[in-house]
């Protein structure tokens, strides 16, 4: 009995050692809706790697653009009362932890628009560095809307245009920053253009009610049919299931340095086969952007 609990308890130093030698990275997202997809994916992603751990929060703040952000601080530095966020202050939730990581982006209807940066993406960067001078500063690489968007015609762009143009803001901003960046547009692009079946947009009017375009082969949004019946809505914008499996790999390959395929976690609904390609994906993504 005595040799059977002497065992118990060295298994369970062993254990609390193996938790605590674990590679827990402290990272503070500056963003909206496009960091908020990897809340609830990335912390189950990066768990499933036996030695990595995370500690993930996210000052969201829906459709929120760097200016915002920043016309924020400077509201709360004149009037320590005039918060957004009621429980803390921007320096408040900076100053919280040590953190390893902190990550910024642009509004995805501004993303595209090098110019909409400025002066925004370097006030806040230097921000950070005063109030988290541990921490790296990162930009995420947000993505290119789905193509029945009615946005893309209004700007006069197709995807791919958008995914370009997203690409080489973020490489010229980060570039005179001296930030890298999270490749997730890249690797949404990469995705669609690799798609196992094939990647199809499809046109919104070649559908009559109740019928619905596939989604199976996409990784941004929803659709469904108006109450009366006249037309296809839905989100064009925002990641899917499959979209945030992918961004969450692609965030955990580039926090860690490490590859993707090291990720065991699969989501609920998903096929071994379809997370193997995500997986993959996000770390061409990787190796392409460096």
């Amino acid at each position: 009995m005595k040799r059977f609990l002497c065992a118990c308890l060295v298994l369970l130093l062993f254990a609390v050692s193996a938790v605590s030698d674990a590679e827990e990275l402290k990272v503070l997202m500056i963003g909206n809706s496009f960091t908020q997809s990897l809340v609830g994916m990335l912390e189950p992603v990066v768990e499933s790697v036996p030695d990595c751990a995370i500690v993930l929060e996210n000052m969201y703040i829906g459709g929120c653009s760097m200016e915002r952000h920043w016309k924020n601080i400077v509201a709360e530095e004149a009037d320590r009362e005039d918060r957004y966020f009621p429980e803390f202050t921007y320096r408040e939730k900076l100053e919280s932890r040590d953190w390893d990581f902190v990550s910024i982006h642009q509004k995805s209807g501004l993303s595209w628009r090098p110019e909409t940066y400025w002066p925004w993406a370097e006030n806040l960067t230097d921000y950070i560095h005063r109030y988290a001078p541990g921490a790296e500063v990162v930009m995420q690489q947000t993505w290119s809307y789905r193509p029945d968007d009615e946005r893309l015609a209004e700007w006069n762009l197709t995807q791919d245009e958008m995914s370009k143009k997203i690409i080489d803001a973020n490489r010229e901003v980060s570039g005179k920053l001296g930030l890298r960046v999270i490749p997730v547009g890249l690797a949404i692009k990469m995705a669609r253009a690799e798609q196992p079946g094939g990647y199809r947009p499809f046109n919104p009017a070649d559908y009559t009610y109740p019928d619905l375009p596939s989604l199976k082969n996409f990784f941004v949004g929803s659709v469904s049919w108006s109450d009366d019946h006249t037309k296809i809505e839905g989100d064009s914008y925002h990641l899917n299931q499959r979209g945030r499996y992918l961004q969450a790999c692609v965030w955990f390959a580039f926090l860690y340095g490490r590859s993707a395929e090291e990720v065991t976690y699969v989501p609920g609904g998903m096929s071994e086969d379809d997370a193997v390609f995500l997986r993959k994906i996000a770390d061409k993504a990787l190796r392409e952007y460096r």
